[in-house]
């Protein structure tokens, strides 16, 4: 079963400094019916101006994973982190037993980025910090491994405690993958066209979009254009 979220139904806030697009209920942003995806809570499409960004604010039991689409922006914590995450790069905040921290777009251009939260299934654990690259070749055969909590992906991917995994890369325009999903996925069309099927039903997905996709261990993805895509196959419950 595929739902489709039109990038232009989103809900969303222009602060002037910063535009936000809200896959589900986020902070002045409420709809009943968008309350998160099983364990994803969140999914922001953010712009933020040069020069600006979120100063220290908290956050306790919550994985938040930031994926930079341009740009690049200035992390600082409580527990002594400090980095700057670029383009092209994913970082990984376990807020644990609670951690305060900063993210600023301190460059000259403006920086964009999809922030998720993944509600975490150990609570009050020591906070960590970490960044990875986002993969920058075609994907072969299937959405490479970005971001998990299983024990078995430790040394291959940025760890969250939640039984999740995200996935992303870009595939060429007329390519074609067989993707398969452990539990539910929300996928996210960051550039270009691509489209879905599942089980008989397609669907077209633009730049901006999500689509959730329950009921099935596999969905096939062709790529119309250049595109990239991120996928977050996590638990319903």
């Amino acid at each position: 079963m595929i739902e489709h979220i039109p990038y232009e139904s989103l809900g969303g806030a222009d602060h002037g400094w910063l535009k936000a697009h809200h896959h589900f209920s986020f902070a002045n942003y409420y709809n009943p019916k968008r309350m998160g995806f099983g364990k994803v809570r969140v999914i922001n499409d953010d712009w933020i101006q040069a020069g600006t960004g979120f100063p220290p604010h908290p956050h306790n039991n919550m994985e938040i994973i930031t994926y930079v689409r341009s740009g690049a922006i200035t992390h600082q914590d409580s527990q002594g982190n400090k980095g700057v995450t670029n383009a092209g790069v994913l970082q990984v905040m376990s807020a644990g037993k609670g951690i305060v921290h900063s993210e600023y777009n301190l460059e000259s251009e403006d920086l964009t980025l999809y922030q998720i939260w993944i509600e975490s299934n150990e609570r009050n654990v020591e906070p960590h910090w970490e960044s990875r690259a986002f993969p920058d070749q075609a994907v072969v055969d299937k959405l490479p491994l970005l971001v998990s909590g299983f024990p078995e992906d430790r040394e291959q991917a940025l760890f969250i405690h939640q039984q999740a995994r995200i996935l992303g890369g870009f595939m060429l325009a007329g390519q074609r993958i067989e993707q398969p999903i452990k539990d539910q996925a929300y996928l996210l069309a960051s550039k270009g066209q691509f489209e879905i099927s599942v089980k008989g039903e397609v669907l077209i997905m633009n730049k901006g979009d999500g689509a959730q996709v329950t009921q099935s261990n596999t969905i096939t993805l062709i790529a119309l254009s250049d595109c990239e895509i991120v996928m977050i196959d996590a638990p319903a419950s």
